[in-house]
C-alpha cells in the first residue's frame, strides 16, 4: 500500500505506475475521497475541541451558581453532530482504504517500461546450453522410461493440472528440497521456518495477493481461509502488526512449502506436464531489512538463488522484469530462467523481488530505528527455488542416450534411497 500523503504529492508518478502496470485503480476518485475525509476529520476535531472546552466550563459555572441550561443544550447538539460525523468518517475511511488497496507499487527507476514480457531486459547468463550427440527428449518423453511422474493417476485423485511424483521421482524432488534448504541455511545464513499453509484473508491482503488475485487463489469458503500461493504469505505476515527493534534486523528466513494456484489466467499458456500445475513445492527466501539496505539485499538474494542453480550445473539467464510483467506489489523483480534442452525453452524457476515498504504498510510491519523513530521495514522475497521446472531442466540436462539420467554431485548424498525401480502401469 502507498502512503496517502505520497499519493497526494506525487499524483503523476502514481498515475504512471497504474498505467504502466496495466491496473485499473481510480486515482481521481481516491483523491476526492481523501479530500472529503480530511474535511470531515477537520470538522470532527473542531467539534471535539469545542466539546472538551464546554465540558470544562459547565462545572465551573455550576460552582458559581450560574445557569448552564443553554450550554448543556448546545452540548447535546454538538454530541449528535460528533456522532454523525464519526459515522461518516468511519464509512469514508473504509471506502478509501478499499480503493487504496487497488493502487500498485511504484516501479523502481531502472525497471523497463514495457507492454509485454518481450520488454523484459536481459541482465546476464551463467553457463552454456548443453550440447548432445543425440536428440534430447523432453521430460514427458523421458518419463516414459523413468516412470518418475504419474499424471494420469494424479488426475484421477484431484483433476487435471496436478502431478504425482513416484518412487525415484519422489526421492529426487525431496532431494532437491533438502539440498536447497541446507544450502541456504549453511552457506547463506538463513533461518529455517515452517508455518501454516492455510492463511486468513488479512494475511493475503498484507502481501498483496488480495484483492487483485482472488480468483487465482484457492479459497476455503466456510472459514474464509486461503491455501497459500507461496510461503511468502505466511513468512511475511510472521511479523504483521509488530514494531521490531532495529537490533534484530535484518531477518533472513527460508521455508519449504507446497504452493497452491488455480492458474485462472493461464488459458492459452503451455501447461504440459510439470510446466504449470495447481500444486507444487517451493523453497522460499524472505528478508526483512532497514530501507537503506533493501536494494543491495535484492542483489544478494539474486546471487543466493543463482548459486543453487550453479551448484546443480544448470545454464540460466537473468531478466529485469518490465512494468508489464512486474507483479502488482513489487517495485523491482529479477526472474531467473533455466534452459531445458528437451523442451527447447527457458523456464522461470525463481522471481526475486523488492517490495520496499508496500507490503509492510499493508501488514503493519514496522521497526524502531536508532533515532527512536518508528518506520516501515522493507520486505523482499524470492524462490530459492521452485521444484517442478527445476525438475524438468535437471532430468533433461542430465539425460543419457538410453533414457537414463545422471545425478549432479551436490544431490548424491540426498539420494540414498534412489534405486532402479518401476511402478505398476
Amino acid at each position: 500500500m502507498l502512503d496517502i500523503k505520497f499519493i497526494r504529492e506525487n499524483v503523476d508518478i502514481v498515475k504512471d505506475a497504474i498505467k504502466n502496470k496495466n491496473e485499473k485503480a481510480d486515482l481521481d476518485k481516491i483523491l476526492i475521497m481523501d479530500k472529503k475525509k480530511r474535511k470531515l476529520q477537520f470538522n470532527y476535531d473542531n467539534l471535539r475541541a469545542e466539546q472538551n472546552k464546554v465540558s470544562k466550563e459547565i462545572p465551573e459555572l455550576k460552582k458559581a451558581k450560574k445557569d448552564t441550561s443553554e450550554l448543556i443544550s448546545e452540548m447535546g447538539i454538538i454530541s449528535k453532530n460528533i456522532k454523525k460525523i464519526s459515522n461518516e468518517l468511519s464509512e469514508i475511511s473504509s471506502e478509501l482504504n478499499s480503493e487504496l488497496l487497488k493502487i500498485p507499487n511504484i516501479p523502481y527507476p531502472d525497471v523497463p517500461i514495457g507492454k509485454s514480457e518481450d520488454d523484459n531486459k536481459f541482465i546476464k547468463e551463467w553457463g552454456e546450453k548443453k550440447e548432445f550427440s543425440f536428440k534430447p527428449l523432453d521430460h514427458l518423453e523421458l518419463n516414459e522410461n523413468l516412470h518418475y511422474l504419474d499424471f494420469k493417476r494424479a488426475a484421477k485423485i484431484s483433476g487435471s493440472g496436478f502431478s504425482a511424483y513416484v518412487g525415484n521421482g519422489a526421492i529426487l524432488e525431496r532431494a532437491l528440497i533438502n539440498f536447497m534448504l541446507d544450502f541456504h541455511i549453511q552457506k547463506h545464513g538463513y533461518k529455517e521456518i515452517s508455518l501454516p499453509v492455510i492463511v486468513n484473508r488479512k494475511s493475503m491482503i498484507g502481501t498483496g495477493q488480495l484483492p487483485k488475485l482472488e480468483e487465482d487463489m484457492y479459497l476455503v469458503e466456510q472459514d474464509d481461509f486461503f491455501l497459500v500461493p507461496t510461503a511468502e504469505v505466511s513468512i511475511t505476515n510472521f511479523y504483521a502488526d509488530e514494531i521490531l527493534p532495529y537490533t534484530i534486523l535484518p531477518q533472513k528466513f527460508v521455508s519449504y512449502s507446497p504452493c497452491f494456484r488455480r492458474e485462472a489466467g493461464s488459458y492459452g499458456k503451455d501447461t504440459k506436464g510439470l510446466q504449470r500445475i495447481h500444486q507444487f513445492n517451493k523453497v522460499e527466501m524472505v528478508r526483512f531489512v532497514q530501507p537503506e539496505y533493501s536494494y543491495e539485499t535484492l542483489e544478494e538474494m539474486l546471487m543466493d538463488a543463482e548459486e543453487i542453480l550453479q551448484a546443480l550445473g544448470l545454464h540460466y539467464r537473468v531478466l529485469n522484469l518490465s512494468t508489464a510483467d512486474l507483479s502488482f506489489a513489487a517495485a523491482k523483480t529479477y526472474d531467473i530462467e533455466i534452459w531445458a534442452p528437451g523442451s527447447k525453452k527457458y523456464f522461470e524457476v525463481s522471481s526475486i523481488s523488492n517490495f520496499e515498504s508496500f507490503q509492510a504498510r499493508r501488514a503493519s510491519i514496522r521497526f524502531r530505528d536508532v533515532d527512536d523513530k518508528v518506520k516501515y521495514v522493507h520486505t523482499l522475497n524470492g524462490s530459492g527455488v521452485a521444484t517442478p521446472r527445476t525438475f524438468i531442466a535437471l532430468i533433461e540436462n542430465y539425460q543419457n542416450k538410453d533414457g537414463s539420467i545422471n545425478i549432479p554431485e551436490c544431490l548424491r548424498s540426498y539420494l540414498k534411497g534412489f534405486k532402479e525401480q518401476r511402478i505398476l502401469v
